[in-house]
């Protein structure tokens, strides 16, 4: 029974025709190495998937990250420009202004415009305060009284927050549409860059005078630029930092930072007319620029060393009355010459007297210099809007 059981079993063993080759036995995976095959093949599309969130989960972290980091420089007040407008009694100039600002600079995305209102007595404000409505990009700094250009563009400078400062005249006579070549300029590799007003749309009274005072700067300062007047100007951050103005210093600048060791350029700009008011500069400013200028030489050459200044002509006056002097009273004891209807002896003792003056007046200065107080502020603000 056995035996006939595994007949029909076996038999159809037999006839196959293309039976399986050992090699074929061989390849085929066993039952245990299906599975084992099988298992990877179903977790192939788990991984993916994990894959896929880790992915997606990785992308928004770094979204997060990036917007914390916008929100973080928004906080910290950074912005890529800053133009600092100094400005008085430019009520009608103002919106068309701001106008045009908006237009050049919208190309650099992050901006800040700092209007401070030197004491104006027009509408200025309440037009400053309407463009603030509209964007609070525009900030506004409000001075009890007129303290002067200077000063504006000091307290303009100290609310900065740009990498790069921008400072131009309120009468529409400065293009705002220079900027971005005043900035090209910065990115090249300088510190300051002041604009060249090449073409004048001013009247001679004052376009000569201009010239005039341009030369003599030039000359004895050796920084050869054409327009050191012009409010037109582009600097790094660390320059309006560094660089201090008072009094009428804004003309000089550019003198002020290269002697701190920044670099400066200069590039033609386009100038216009006035279109609205009148000029707030009258001819009296060109007399007192020749005296900032001596102010320039001393503060910045012998602000810490008076003594050097006023003791080194203290001595050559003091040596130059003392050597006239010994020279009449030789000539007193050998030839018997009178000295009382002599001038120049009277003239020797005076450089005398002279000369011990200035070596006392650097001295003096020396003192000064090493007791007076730092960080002294010459105007008062009203108020401020950021």
């Amino acid at each position: 029974m056995d035996d006939q059981r595994n007949e029909p079993t076996s038999a159809p063993a037999e006839p196959q025709v293309n039976p399986p080759s050992p090699v074929s036995e061989q390849v085929r995976p066993s039952e245990g190495e299906r599975k084992e095959q099988e298992q990877p093949s179903q977790q192939q599309p788990q991984q993916q998937s994990k894959d896929r969130r880790f992915r997606h989960q990785r992308q928004r972290n770094q979204g997060f990250r990036h917007e914390g980091q916008q929100q973080q420089q928004q906080r910290d007040g950074k912005k890529e420009i800053s133009v600092v407008i100094p400005l008085l009694n430019e009520e009608q100039s103002l919106p068309e202004l701001y106008d045009k600002l908006r237009s050049a600079l919208n190309r650099f995305g992050r901006f800040e415009l700092i209007f401070v209102d030197d004491g104006s007595t027009d509408g200025s404000h309440r037009v400053l305060q309407d463009l603030r409505r509209r964007d609070r990009r525009v900030k506004i700094i409000r001075f009890r009284r007129n303290y002067g250009k200077s000063a504006a563009l000091s307290v303009g400078f100290a609310n900065a927050t740009g990498d790069i400062v921008i400072t131009m005249d309120a009468d529409l006579q400065d293009d705002p549409a220079e900027i971005p070549n005043l900035i090209s300029e910065i990115k090249k590799g300088y510190d300051l860059v002041s604009g060249w007003k090449k073409k004048r749309r001013d009247p001679i009274t004052k376009t000569i005078p201009s010239r005039f005072f341009n030369f003599v700067t030039s000359v004895m300062t050796g920084i050869k630029l054409h327009d050191f007047n012009c409010g037109l100007k582009a600097y790094r951050k660390e320059v309006t930092k560094d660089v201090k103005i008072y009094g009428e210093l804004h003309r000089y600048i550019p003198v002020l930072a290269q002697w701190a060791g920044y670099k400066i350029g200069e590039i033609p700009v386009q100038h216009h007319a006035r279109k609205f008011g009148k000029t707030k500069f009258g001819l009296g400013r060109f007399w007192k620029g020749f005296l900032d200028l001596l102010t320039v030489i001393f503060t910045t050459r012998y602000m810490q060393r008076p003594l050097h200044l006023f003791g080194f002509w203290g001595i050559v006056f003091f040596l130059a009355g003392f050597a006239i002097d010994l020279y009449l009273a030789i000539l007193k004891f050998a030839d018997g010459m009178s000295l009382s209807n002599r001038p120049l002896f009277l003239g020797g003792i005076l450089l005398i007297i002279v000369g011990i003056q200035f070596i006392s007046v650097g001295l003096i200065g020396e003192l000064v210099t090493k007791t007076r107080p730092t960080d002294e502020k010459e105007y008062s603000i009203r108020e401020i809007w950021k």
